[in-house]
């Protein structure tokens, strides 16, 4: 259907155009119209009901509603004569069936969910893993998805290993994602990680600058050796030391893949259960006891424990954390005890994160 309205904004309190497949617009500015001189995006959000403000901006942007029929910004300012024309698609359904998936969550709004990935969660489907994922899974708590790029599904930002617990951000639509995808690729989102690993790391603190890329043998992996290498920095510190093992607290500064594991093991220091990147263990004492602890780890014991980012909407700094999982609990207790048998006590011991967020801070 083409609607027509002349005094489309002056009737908004009166009539809604339900938010149904493939909905057309055209309106054109009387010099005496209240939408002269207001944003595009305010005005052609008020033309549909169920169909929110976010959703008419990446309309806009995408060009399916214009101005004079030329694509123009979401903060465009109306002028008399302006024919506002277009349309809203139809939404496509999820590629991939909604699921019961147990995970927590640490925060949501109309804009975004922040949820505490447990180890052995795939985060996004895949050939030969199409179900049981963090997707899917959200999909099932967010039947009314307004999705990404007409698709009814979450804006993955980032990711976890599936065998890596913790704290991640899942955009519910376009303009949330473009925020925090932004934020990552200047590096103003803020990601610590608690990652245990085998020996006694030397120092206090300490930055890992080596590239990463395609191991140039085993293709699946990552290592320091590729030829096409990108830049990557880990910035780490320790938590808490133990006979033959370390907590590092982890500051990622670049996002790459498997980034903290192959930084780990380059420095010979892998992460206790990392099947994938285990190598030398030096300072690691060879006695039984310790050894029952440290392959008594099912996965790395890897742990993403913060983040903190700006809100896409209300621009202000948050902080989420996530405390440690039970199974990198009971393994740094574990080793706690090991530690005081052989009169080794752990020094520098610092409580760990608790669940929860904050906002520390406005840019306003």
């Amino acid at each position: 259907k083409l609607i027509k309205l002349s005094k489309l904004i002056k009737l908004s309190k009166l009539i809604k155009l339900s938010y149904q497949p493939m909905d057309m617009i055209r309106h054109m500015l009387e010099p005496d119209d209240p939408a002269v001189g207001k944003r595009l995006d305010a005005v052609a959000a008020s033309f549909f009901s169920g169909c929110s403000r976010s959703r008419v901006a990446d309309l806009i942007r995408e060009g399916n509603i214009r101005v004079q029929g030329a694509t123009k910004k979401p903060a465009y300012r109306l002028k008399a004569g302006d024919e506002i024309s277009g349309c809203i698609p139809r939404v496509e359904p999820a590629p991939f069936e909604p699921e019961p998936i147990e995970f927590d969550i640490l925060y949501e709004d109309g804009h975004l969910m922040v949820v505490d990935k447990p180890a052995g969660l795939v985060v996004h489907p895949a050939p030969g893993n199409l179900s049981g994922t963090l997707v899917n899974g959200i999909l099932h708590l967010c039947p009314d998805l307004e999705g990404i790029g007409g698709k009814q599904r979450p804006g993955i930002v980032h990711r976890l290993d599936k065998d890596t617990s913790g704290v991640l951000v899942v955009a519910k639509h376009a303009t949330a994602l473009g925020s925090l995808a932004s934020q990552f690729k200047a590096r103003t989102v803020k990601k610590r990680y608690l990652a245990l690993v085998y020996g006694e790391v030397k120092g206090d603190t300490g930055t890992i600058s080596l590239s990463i890329g395609r191991h140039p043998v085993h293709r699946k992996k990552m290592s320091t050796l590729s030829r096409k290498g990108r830049h990557a920095e880990t910035a780490w510190q320790v938590r808490e030391r133990f006979h033959g093992a370390t907590l590092l607290d982890v500051d990622l500064k670049t996002g790459r893949t498997h980034q903290i594991r192959v930084h780990c093991a380059t420095l010979h220091h892998p992460i206790i259960g990392d099947a994938v990147y285990s190598g030398p263990r030096p300072g690691c004492p060879p006695s039984a006891g310790f050894s029952a602890i440290a392959n008594a780890a099912q996965r790395q014991m890897l742990h993403a424990w913060q983040i903190e980012f700006t809100h896409p909407d209300s621009m202000k700094r948050m902080v989420f954390q996530s405390p440690l999982p039970s199974d990198m609990q009971r393994v740094t207790d574990e080793l706690r005890l090991y530690a005081d048998a052989g009169q080794k006590v752990p020094r520098d011991r610092i409580e760990l994160p608790t669940r929860g967020f904050s906002v520390p801070c406005s840019t306003d």
